[in-house]
Formats: C-alpha cells, structure tokens, sequence
C-alpha cells in the first residue's frame, strides 16, 4: 500500500510541475530544473521519472493522444486532462512495472479531484483506447 500511495503522491507532483511548465510554455524539465536549484526537489524520485519521461516522449506521446482523442486537440483540451493523460501514456507506453489498469486508475483519480466532471469519462475513453491498442503502440 505505502509504494501504491507514494506512487501516488509522485504523480500529483509531476502533474503540478507539468502543468505549471504548460502554463508557462516551457520544457517541464526546465520547470524540473528549477524546482530542483530552488530546494524544492521531488521528494519522491517517481516524479523526476515521470516529468523526464513525458519530456523525453513528448513527441510520441502527444501523436498517440492526437490520433486517440476523438473531436479534441490538445490545444482545446483542459490543461489538467492534457498532461494527466501524457502521464498516463507514458505509463501505459514505457513503465514496464506500472500495471496498465494501474495507470489508468491513477490517471483517474487524479482528474475527478482537479479537474472537471466530464474529465474522468474522456480521460477513461482515451486511456481505455490506448489500452486496447498498445500492442501496435510499442512495436
């Protein structure tokens, strides 16, 4: 349970340090970065993988939701959904150790309590179509 929770707190973290990135339109490693000289490192070294992750995936991962994301953009997209669900595929895509229903609930969870009331069906509809299409994703 305490890995579980700790896993967590890390992706709320990276999600306000990748939000905070978006709404200052840089690189979230350079949000990272920053927070990291200014004392306020990620107390938790799941967060650094996160972020790093996203940024070093962007690319990919912002063409998978793309394609998946029926009728949005990501520009139109919330800003909390959007960087809930690069989290997510980057769970799904490049965590070998994060179950994907895991990653799916945690993308949840996350979404009902900072986001919208429609965020968490959309995030589900997206993520639950990666999920069924991951094996020609990672070929």
């Amino acid at each position: 349970m305490a890995a579980g929770g700790a896993r967590s707190k890390a992706r709320k973290r990276a999600l306000d340090l990748l939000f905070a990135a978006d709404l200052r339109r840089e690189s979230a490693g350079e949000t990272l970065d920053r927070s990291i000289a200014e004392g306020a490192a990620p107390t938790n070294p799941y967060t650094e993988t996160l972020v790093r992750g996203v940024v070093d995936h962007l690319t990919r991962i912002d063409e998978v939701l793309a394609s998946y994301a029926q009728g949005w953009t990501l520009d139109r997209m919330p800003a909390v959904d959007r960087n809930v669900l690069r989290i997510g595929v980057f769970e799904l895509l490049y965590v070998d150790d994060v179950p994907d229903a895991v990653a799916v609930t945690e993308a949840l969870a996350l979404v009902r309590e900072l986001s919208t009331d429609e965020s968490p069906s959309f995030v589900n509809g997206v993520l639950g179509a990666i999920v069924k299409s991951k094996p020609s994703l990672i070929a």
